[in-house]
């Protein structure tokens, strides 16, 4: 124990359990009880600080420290992230991530295409939960690989291939049209009705290998962060209550969660920034992924299709 801090919470801890007594725990420490009984001083602006801290640490229990960093300076406060790290750490708000780490026993060798703007590559996908009663419904994801916008959660207790066509084609008037779709090769996404509908608006399909989720990581990773933030958190009651919470955290997803990727940028930021051609925002934080891009500049560059 060296510094005073540590040293406080000992003399603290000693006392409380009956060790023995301050002044006697001090001098065993060498600390002087003033120090121990001195009341510390914090600022208005730090208190105001942390408490934004586990507000929103409480207020979202799946957000790390950088994207609460985020938030905090999207709201004007100029903190450092490793002074978040540390509060969170105090109050035990470090989030756990239990991640399958899946092996591949061989070396992929396929190319794949790769989202170089908005609605170049739409990525859709099926996901299942199940209501407070244990009755199970489907999902269907609709994804923009190159905005992580997400442009459709539909929630229903079965979803057919017309159910699909109807969904899409509402994202294309909101949205505009992609030019390639990825997916598995789900009977929903080979289906004859869903064949024909885009070869007629000349929309071009990608499709994964058979048992290689890897190829569709946008869907995947989406998926993740769906289930982790959402659906393990909710309760569903029935399913039009599903259908409103999922369509509520659609709408945080792309107007207020900060994206590590994008350079802590929301989704819908980052494709109007897009579309208009400016630059990130400065002061936001480096992403890891584009460390990582700079890291690697060096290294061979996939061909694209």
């Amino acid at each position: 124990m060296v510094s005073p801090s540590t040293k406080r919470r000992a003399v603290k801890m000693s006392v409380e359990e009956g060790l023995g007594k301050a002044a006697v725990t001090c001098r065993a420490l060498g600390l002087a009880r003033s120090s121990f009984y001195r009341a510390g001083r914090q600022s208005v602006e730090s208190r105001r600080v942390r408490r934004e801290i586990l507000e929103l640490s409480h207020q979202h229990p799946r957000y790390g420290y950088r994207r609460i960093t985020a938030l905090l300076r999207r709201d004007g406060f100029a903190v450092n992230p490793k002074r978040v790290q540390r509060i969170r750490r105090q109050e035990a708000l470090q989030v756990s991530k239990r991640q399958r780490r899946m092996k591949r026993l061989g070396v992929s060798t396929s190319v794949r295409q790769r989202a170089a703007r908005a609605n170049d590559v739409w990525s859709w996908d099926f996901v299942e939960d199940q209501t407070e009663n244990g009755t199970r419904f489907r999902m269907l994801t609709l994804l923009d690989e190159h905005t992580r916008r997400c442009l459709a959660v539909h929630a229903g207790w079965s979803i057919r291939a017309v159910d699909v066509i109807t969904i899409v084609e509402a994202a294309f008037v909101r949205y505009g049209r992609p030019r390639h779709l990825r997916s598995d090769n789900g009977p929903e996404f080979i289906a004859y009705a869903i064949q024909d509908w885009l070869k007629e608006r000349e929309i071009k399909t990608i499709y994964i290998r058979p048992g290689s989720p890897w190829e569709n990581g946008h869907i995947e990773s989406f998926h993740d962060k769906l289930r982790d933030e959402c659906l393990n958190r909710e309760l569903f009651g029935s399913l039009l209550e599903a259908q409103i919470v999922l369509e509520q955290w659609r709408t945080e997803y792309n107007d207020q969660r900060p994206h590590s990727s994008l350079g802590y940028q929301t989704p819908t930021d980052y494709a109007r920034r897009s579309a208009t051609g400016l630059q990130s925002p400065s002061g936001l934080l480096t992403s890891r992924s584009a460390k990582n891009r700079t890291r690697n500049t060096n290294k061979p560059v996939e061909l694209q299709l």
